[in-house]
């Protein structure tokens, strides 16, 4: 039983990040009103007809995004039965449940009836909610909080104000880019890390305040997230899931800014477009379970003189 609940999990969350990366497809091509202003039906019709690259494109996000709706509905109420004992199970199981009905609302909303830029902005970040939760769960379920000893871990207060922090702050990050993207605001600066790199200036227009205030935010994002990997590279060696987590949040972050950078200089190809969903939404999983493994704590210390590396170090 539990094992075929473990195939789920991994089922789900995998189609939860099909949902994502589709809806930054449909965004990216212009596909939103690939069937028309139509809602659950394609132009009427249950399939595409005529059938077009924007028309597939739009329904195919439909019928993914049902197949991950079922599977989290299932995914969350055999959780809240089976280990429903670990306090996290039922809050994400109900924040999986939740969002993915708000994601699903604002979509269709959209469609219908159409919706504003700000508004639309943030269908990918309430999205990514959903994912991470449903992610947890998974992770839940494989006992990774017991793997890693969670309950044993000793941290600083600051490492724990910093994980919710960047977390938090990350989501900023998320719908700011997303705004971006709304706005049709991504190529409106040519250069890179500039808006001009020959002519530096303040932002001339809306379009480039949001472009370049996304830019600012993602650098700070940058920037939190290197001093965040660098106290747990120093300071946490014997507790594993801090040190490689921020490593890999760091790794992350890395692929995550260079693949925005991409976006500039390939002038939104594709490819990089869907990378650069796909890095983020890794990352704010990544961020979510942090802050799980950080709330399992065992003891907030002050100071890193406090913590067992550094009394092994003073034997």
């Amino acid at each position: 039983m539990r094992t075929t609940l473990k195939w789920l999990g991994v089922l789900t969350t995998i189609s939860m990040m099909i949902v994502l990366i589709g809806g930054a497809l449909v965004t990216n091509t212009g596909s939103s009103l690939g069937c028309g202003r139509q809602w659950p039906l394609c132009n009427g019709k249950i399939f595409p007809d005529p059938l077009t690259l924007q028309s597939l494109i739009e329904w195919l996000h439909r019928f993914c995004t049902g197949i991950a709706s079922f599977l989290v509905f299932v995914l969350a109420f055999w959780s809240w039965f089976a280990i429903g004992h670990k306090k996290e199970t039922k809050f994400l199981a109900i924040v999986s449940i939740v969002f993915l009905l708000l994601q699903a609302y604002l979509g269709a909303a959209a469609v219908v009836w159409g919706s504003s830029s700000v508004v639309m902005a943030l269908h990918f970040g309430i999205s990514l909610i959903s994912f991470a939760s449903v992610l947890m769960l998974t992770l839940l379920i494989f006992e990774w909080d017991q793997k890693f000893d969670a309950g044993k871990l000793i941290l600083e207060k600051s490492m724990k104000w910093h994980t919710i922090g960047v977390t938090v702050y990350s989501y900023i990050v998320v719908y700011s880019g997303a705004l971006v993207r709304h706005m049709n605001a991504s190529l409106v600066c040519r250069d890179f890390p500039l808006c001009v790199n020959d002519s530096p200036a303040l932002p001339a227009n809306i379009y480039e305040w949001v472009q370049m205030g996304h830019r600012t935010a993602a650098f700070l994002f940058f920037v939190w997230i290197a001093y965040i990997a660098y106290k747990a590279v120093k300071n946490y060696k014997n507790q594993r899931v801090i040190y490689w987590g921020w490593i890999i949040a760091f790794i992350l972050v890395c692929l995550q800014a260079a693949s925005g950078a991409m976006l500039i200089f390939t002038r939104l190809n594709l490819e990089v477009t869907l990378l650069h969903a796909f890095f983020i939404s890794c990352l704010f999983g990544l961020l979510c379970y942090l802050n799980l493994v950080v709330g399992r704590a065992k003891q907030f210390v002050h100071g890193r003189n406090n913590l067992p590396q550094a009394k092994i170090q003073v034997q």
